[in-house]
């Protein structure tokens, strides 16, 4: 198994049109293949607040986490989707307190909804991204790449890509 990391970003959340659930989409730096995550409609939200900058009147259960951290001197140093089993993606969130690195056990979506409060850098383990369906923008199409891929995003439904779940 691999354990090279590939640094990624979110390049957004969208809707399956079949399912109605929503998809995080991380992509890698060049943008040469993206990795769509299925997710719960709560950590979408989440994800989703934090891309958009909405404060919300009470914290969230993921900026609770961030205050929890940082009142503890610790710090999210990373986080990992590090594997991918029967089709569910597994998550490390890496947090660093004092002299001690802690690997905690997540789910994706929360993994990634504490990265984007944290400012943590999300990466995902070359072998997930070798066995998991990965989207390229070449075999999106022809016209424009952006919009291209865009409309074959939304002509995809889960069983295109793999039902992959937080």
């Amino acid at each position: 198994m691999s354990t090279r990391l590939v640094p990624m970003s979110i390049k957004g959340l969208m809707l399956d049109p079949v399912s109605n659930s929503p998809i995080v989409v991380l992509k890698d730096e060049d943008e040469k293949f993206f990795l769509p995550i299925w997710v719960g409609i709560f950590e979408a939200n989440a994800i989703a607040l934090q891309l958009e900058s909405i404060a919300t009147p009470r914290p969230m259960t993921h900026d609770l986490l961030r205050d929890t951290i940082a009142r503890l001197d610790a710090h999210v140093a990373r986080v990992v989707i590090n594997d991918l089993r029967d089709s569910t993606f597994f998550a490390q969130i890496a947090l660093v307190a004092g002299d001690r690195t802690l690997e905690l056990d997540a789910r994706p979506s929360d993994a990634i909804a504490l990265a984007l409060r944290t400012a943590a850098p999300i990466f995902v383990v070359q072998s997930v991204l070798d066995q998991a369906q990965t989207i390229s923008p070449e075999s999106a199409g022809g016209e424009e790449q952006e919009e291209k891929l865009k409309k074959w995003f939304e002509q995809l439904g889960p069983d295109d890509l793999g039902k992959y779940k937080m």
